[in-house]
C-alpha cells in the first residue's frame, strides 16, 4: 500500500486490506487533525477488504464528531458493492463520479 499526499487529499494505490489498515488510519487520522475536509482516493487501489472499508468508515464518524469532514474518491464498482453488502454506505460519503457530457 502506497499513501501519497495531495494538499487536503490522500491517494491510496495497491491493496488496502487488513495488513494495510493500521498504516492508513494512521495517515487519515494525522489528515483530518491538520484539515477540515479529507478526500481519500481510491483511484488507484487494485483491492480492498471489508476491514478496510470500517477502517475508513470509523475515520468518518470521528470527522464528523470533530466538526470535519471525509470523502471517498474513485470509488470502483466493487468497493461500492462492498459498501452496500455491509450497509457502510450510511457511514461515508462517497464522491460522485462525474458523467460525460
Amino acid at each position: 500500500m502506497d499513501i501519497v499526499s495531495d494538499g487536503p487529499a490522500l491517494v491510496l494505490s495497491g491493496d488496502f486490506d487488513v495488513r494495510s489498515t493500521w498504516e492508513v488510519r494512521i495517515a487519515v487520522y494525522d489528515h483530518l487533525a491538520a484539515h477540515d475536509h479529507v478526500v481519500v482516493d481510491l483511484t488507484d487501489v487494485d483491492s480492498v477488504d471489508v476491514t478496510a472499508l470500517r477502517v475508513l468508515a470509523a475515520a468518518s464518524r470521528h470527522a464528523v464528531h470533530e466538526g470535519r469532514h471525509l470523502t471517498l474518491r474513485g470509488c470502483n464498482g466493487a468497493v461500492r458493492r462492498l459498501l452496500h453488502l455491509t450497509h457502510l454506505y450510511r457511514l461515508v460519503e462517497v464522491e460522485r463520479a462525474a458523467v460525460p457530457a
